[in-house]
């Protein structure tokens, strides 16, 4: 009988930790059990527990017990056991998983490249993360990127959203864009993004000392400042924020020291998730949470099906290429793995120059 092994956290705080193990259910009819190969911990997932109960991270993987939740993860997985007439055994699925060994999976949508998750209690969530790629349809399916693929899609794809709301809105009549935790992987994408638009603004990288050398070596940003050199920021100048640290104290700031000049602050990250409580220096009538989702749905109504997707992959094989030259993929199977993984995610501790691909 196959064993289902859930990593399981506590959703008011995620250093409480639990590994749960049961018999995988019997399949019901149209149902398939995927065993998931590997998945990416990064910073995104801590974003999805933090947020969790705010954009409805938790409902994806549920739990008996209400306080518990299973973390959201990208990755790949192979199905191991059908009960679905057109969804074979070996079919290999990219796309959102739980952080467990298995997960049941109900197909529905099916498409030749691609199928969604029918499961009842998904029906009201965003079809983003609902979608799977059928990859061995794909026909720019590349084995050879398959770690770049879970650690960089979700993080580039959401930074390709994030430059195209700015775009759409002109960027708000802003002058310079400032990017506080500039050496997150989302934030590098973003200004992998904004180097392609000759008509964005200049780029101001904002991240901490010991990492300001790293993010200088990059190339993308046209200046980059320590926190404590906030100060020398152009409060002169109009301004958009795009948010990756969550941290209260910087923002309060910047929005303290660009006053009327603070244009937008697009909130998406909080990769210091536990300085996230913003004081009452921040602008919160001219702050929003970004939510990807959101907009992918508004382009696909308004450039068709498969448009924005096409462009989206376009950009982040690109981008993910390039990232090639200073990103380091730590790769590491079994329970203590996954475990220790996410306990150095969660602390912050893994370089901004490293990224871990896990699984049990």
């Amino acid at each position: 009988m196959t064993e289902i092994t859930e990593f399981i956290v506590r959703k008011d705080d995620l250093a409480k930790t639990r590994m749960q193990t049961r018999p995988a259910p019997a399949l019901k009819d149209g149902e398939v059990l995927a065993k998931v190969d590997r998945f990416a911990l990064t910073a995104n997932n801590i974003t999805y527990g933090v947020v969790g109960e705010k954009l409805g991270y938790w409902n994806f993987f549920p739990v008996t017990e209400e306080t518990d939740g299973i973390i959201p993860v990208w990755g790949f997985a192979d199905i191991i056991a059908s009960n679905h007439p057109d969804v074979p055994l070996g079919e290999r699925l990219y796309g959102y998983f739980p952080m467990a060994s298995h997960v049941v999976m109900a197909p529905s949508n099916l498409r030749e490249a691609r199928l969604s998750d029918g499961a009842p209690h998904r029906a009201g969530l965003p079809p983003v993360y609902n979608s799977y790629a059928r990859v061995n349809a794909e026909p720019h399916f590349d084995a050879d990127m398959e770690d770049e693929r879970i650690v960089l899609f979700p993080l580039y794809a959401t930074s390709f959203c994030i430059c195209d709301f700015f775009k759409d809105n002109s960027w708000f009549g802003a002058e310079q864009a400032i990017i506080p935790s500039a050496s997150s992987k989302t934030a590098i994408g973003v200004a992998y993004a904004i180097n392609r638009d000759a008509g964005a603004p200049r780029l101001v990288g904002l991240t901490s000392a010991r990492n300001k050398s790293a993010v200088e070596k990059l190339r993308l940003y046209d200046s980059v400042l320590a926190y404590d050199e906030i100060e020398n920021i152009d409060a002169n100048k109009p301004a958009v924020i795009i948010d990756m640290s969550g941290d209260g104290t910087v923002l309060g700031k910047l929005h303290k020291a660009l006053g009327a000049n603070m244009k937008f602050t697009s909130n998406v990250g909080v990769t210091h998730y536990d300085a996230n409580d913003m004081g009452p220096d921040f602008i919160r009538e001219r702050s929003q949470m970004f939510f990807a989702p959101g907009h992918i749905q508004k382009r696909a109504e308004e450039w068709g099906p498969g448009a924005f997707e096409i462009q989206a992959f376009d950009f982040w094989k690109d981008a993910a290429v390039k990232s090639r030259d200073w990103l380091t993929i730590r790769r590491s199977a079994g329970r203590d793995a996954v475990e220790n993984a996410w306990r150095e995610v969660l602390a912050g501790k893994t370089p901004a120059d490293a990224a871990w691909v896990v699984g049990f």
